[in-house]
Formats: structure tokens, C-alpha cells, sequence
């Protein structure tokens, strides 16, 4: 039985939890197999693997933690929000400066929306540096820049499902040199609307917002990660100009300490929090 099997099937149980699997360390290996998406057979690959223990992945290595506790808020205010705002599927993730946690950020929110039995697709939207891979234990393996070159033609053979839960992958498949040539592309957009079709929620771990402009315009919605002692308030600022404001669904506070919360001075008070 897979660590993913046992963790969804914990998941189901939070109020009788005692205690989290232990993260550990291997190699992760990749089968084809079959797979089916809102009842649709597609042919992808299976990943079954165990979390790198540095990754910080919460929502599985410690569900009975305050972390993991605070990725369940944060999914329940996205479905929250959907009940009002019908169309909101399609959320990015990003930040204003890098090394402010956007890729841990998508990875729990993305595990703990699968966790509650939601079909998920994680989507690895920073194709300059893609980084991905690396926290969930995967070496690199074909994406979107296979698919983009033709040497996959099929997209839907670029999923990767996390064994045992409903939770896909679409990874960049290597670093591109002109992403916005691909996300503006009439192709790719056909692609993402097939999505939309197919998933509850699409979860794109997108670049900073000095290079975000073109995943804005195919997603419903933005998170906006912000971290204590590392985003500079002039970037923030700028952040927050730049995103447009009707996309703009809430700022995540990461490495926030309580008193600060308590005071009141984390810039997500003046923006609404999720």
C-alpha cells in the first residue's frame, strides 16, 4: 500500500488522527498505467514515491500539525469563494520577489484539495526555472516543453497522477527560454480549456509577477504569497499593482509569526486573507 493511499484515507479521518507519517527520503519511480479523469480513460504515468523530507510538504508528512491545519483553511475559503464566484477553477500562485514559498504554497494546496476528494491538477506554470520536480522527489521528466516541441504531441500523456489519489501533474519538462511565446499561444489556451473540462481545480505554481502576465490572462483567479522577512514592501507594493484586481483572490502570509498577526500588520489585513 502507497504512503498517498494512506494519507487520503487519513485525511478522511482528521478528528480521530494521531500522528502523521514520517517524511522520508527515495527515489521516486514512475509506471505507465491508466488513469481516469472525471470518468474519461487517459493514458498517463503513475508516480509513486516518497516526499523528500526537506520539502515541507505538510498536508501529507504532518496532517495533524498547525501547517497542514492552515492548507485546510485555505482550501476551504477557495471553495467558499467558488460558491459566489462560480467560474473560479483556474487559481495561480505566485509572488513578488522569489524565495517566498509559491512552489511549497501550490504543492499543500494542490495535496490538500486532492485529500478532500477533488480532482486536481498541479501545474508547473515557472517554465524559466522550473522547481517543481525537485520538491516532490521527481528527477526530470518529459512536460509542456515536450509537448511544445512535438515530441509529444499528446498533452494528456504529460499527466502524471500521485498513485492512489486524485491529484495530477503537468511539469515543464525542462527550462524554456520564451514561455510567454507559449502561454499566448491559441494552442495552449485550447489546452487549458480542455482542463477545465476535466479537473475541479487547476493550481499553477506561476513565476514572480515581473513575469506572470501570461498565465493572468488564462487563470480565474490569483494567491499572492508574501513572506516575513523576505518580501521588501516596495516589491510588494508593486505586486499588488501589477496583479490585476479582479483576479486578485487573496495574499498568503508565509513564515508569519502570531504576534504579528495579532497586531494586525501583515499587509493580507488591508487585502483580505485566506
Amino acid at each position: 500500500m502507497s504512503r498517498f493511499y494512506e494519507a487520503s484515507q487519513k485525511s478522511q479521518k482528521e478528528s480521530r488522527e494521531t500522528k502523521a507519517p514520517a517524511p522520508e527520503t527515495a527515489r521516486a519511480s514512475v509506471d505507465t498505467g491508466q488513469s481516469v479523469i472525471l470518468g474519461v480513460a487517459q493514458s498517463c504515468r503513475l508516480v509513486n514515491f516518497e516526499i523528500p523530507a526537506e520539502s515541507r510538504l505538510v498536508a501529507l508528512t504532518e496532517q495533524s500539525g498547525g501547517g497542514a491545519e492552515k492548507f485546510r483553511v485555505l482550501a476551504a475559503r477557495l471553495e467558499k469563494l467558488r460558491e459566489a464566484q462560480k467560474s473560479l477553477k483556474f487559481v495561480q500562485i505566485t509572488s513578488a520577489v522569489s524565495g517566498e514559498g509559491k512552489t511549497l504554497v501550490s504543492a499543500n494546496l494542490a495535496l490538500t484539495l486532492a485529500l478532500k476528494n477533488s480532482k486536481v491538477l498541479l501545474v508547473e506554470g515557472d517554465l524559466r526555472r522550473p522547481h517543481l520536480p525537485g520538491v516532490l522527489g521527481l528527477s526530470q521528466v518529459p512536460g509542456i516543453a515536450d509537448w511544445w516541441s512535438g515530441a509529444r504531441p499528446d498533452i494528456n500523456s504529460l499527466l502524471y497522477q500521485l498513485q492512489e489519489m486524485p491529484l495530477w501533474l503537468l511539469l515543464a519538462g525542462g527550462a524554456h527560454r520564451n514561455p510567454a511565446k507559449i502561454l499566448a499561444s491559441p494552442r495552449f489556451a485550447k489546452v487549458f480549456a480542455q482542463f477545465s473540462r476535466q479537473f475541479d481545480w487547476i493550481i499553477v505554481d506561476s513565476p514572480e509577477l515581473l513575469d506572470v502576465s501570461s498565465w493572468s490572462k488564462l487563470t480565474d483567479g490569483t494567491l499572492l504569497v508574501v513572506r516575513e522577512g523576505v518580501t521588501p514592501m516596495k516589491a510588494l507594493r508593486n505586486a499588488l499593482v501589477s496583479v490585476e484586481s479582479a483576479k486578485l483572490i487573496g495574499v498568503v502570509c508565509n513564515d508569519t509569526t502570531e504576534a504579528e498577526l495579532a497586531s494586525g500588520s501583515t499587509p493580507d489585513r488591508a487585502q483580505g486573507e485566506l
